[in-house]
Formats: C-alpha cells, structure tokens, sequence
C-alpha cells in the first residue's frame, strides 16, 4: 500500500467554486483548507489575481477547518491584491474559521466579515 492510495484527492478535502467574472469575482470554498489542500485555493486565487479582478470575495462560510497554510494563502492573497489595487473581501461564518483569523491578527487585517447563514439575522456583523 502507498500513502497516495491512503491520502483522498485534495479535491475530497476543499473545494473552490469560482463565480462571476471579469472584474467581480467570488470564490466561494468548502471543506478543509489545511497543509494537503490549501494549494487548492492559492491556485484559483492566483489564477484571479492575474487576471482583471478589481473586486474579490473569498466567501470561507463552508469552511470546516483552516489552518496555517490557509491562512498564509489568504495572507499572500492579500498583500498581492493591496499590491493591484484589488479590493478583497473575506467572508467567514464558523468558530474553526474566525478564530484562527482572530489569533493571528489576520481578521483586522483583512477587515473579513463575519456572515451568518439565518435568513433572519443581518448578512454582515461584527466579531463574535
């Protein structure tokens, strides 16, 4: 047995799902951002930011886990799209999320938002 065949695909962990286009683009991801499967997210990221995006949103709502690795993705999103003049919202709904964004000074520095999946509570609040 060889430890690809123990591994499921990066793919099983995250997934990126990327709408809009031209200059306003969200990537919304799901699943586990983690050391496997951040690379994932950097490549769609990358792929925008060479591209003419003026305007992106990183929507982390699905987001069951995140770690160092995503959140050195986000980092680097960030200071590339300060670079470009992109604007770059981040979007974030559960604990496993905001607090590592929190812990790491990350949550002010990308001014992410907190967003709550009830229909009946506002879209945007401040940290929990």
């Amino acid at each position: 047995m060889t430890a690809s065949s123990i591994d499921p695909p990066l793919t099983d962990l995250v997934s990126v799902d990327v709408s809009g286009s031209g200059p306003v683009v969200c990537v919304a991801a799901s699943g586990e951002v983690d050391s496997t499967s951040a690379s994932v997210l950097r490549h769609e990221l990358d792929v925008l930011l060479d591209g003419d995006v003026r305007e992106l949103t990183v929507d982390l709502g699905q987001v069951t886990f995140l770690d160092s690795a995503g959140l050195c993705v986000l980092a680097a999103a960030h200071r590339r799209a300060v670079r470009q003049d992109v604007t770059m919202r981040v979007l974030a709904s559960s604990r496993a999320v905001i607090r590592p964004l929190q812990i790491t000074g990350l949550w002010d520095l990308l001014k992410a938002e907190r967003v709550d999946d009830d229909p009946t509570v506002p879209a945007r609040q401040g940290v929990a």
